[in-house]
């Protein structure tokens, strides 16, 4: 397989893992797969010739699908966290609980 490929592969596998641990509460974890993805990116971006491979360029579309997805994740989850922390602040409470289980 062409580096090029492997590597976007490499970036697939990430989303996907990505996509699996945000529905989780383990804030390590979706801080390791964030990593993981930005880090794949970066081996995507390093590649250069990338753009001129239709083959590569329709495994990039795949891949942009995979991280809209994870993206709209990210905003619903964070649009939870922020209701549920403005109903702990309507009842007064003092402090807010942990958001992520440890």
């Amino acid at each position: 397989m062409p580096l090029g490929l492997a590597a976007l592969d490499h970036l697939r596998t990430a989303c996907e893992d990505l996509r699996a641990v945000l529905d989780g509460y383990d804030a390590a974890a979706i801080d390791a797969a964030s990593a993981k993805v930005g880090q794949a990116a970066a081996s995507v971006r390093a590649i250069g010739a990338w753009r001129s491979e239709p083959d590569v360029t329709e495994r990039l579309k795949a891949i942009a699908t995979l991280l809209e997805m994870a993206r709209v994740r990210t905003r619903v989850l964070s649009d939870r966290t922020n209701q549920k922390l403005n109903v702990l602040a309507v009842r007064g409470a003092e402090n807010a609980p942990l958001v992520y289980g440890r």
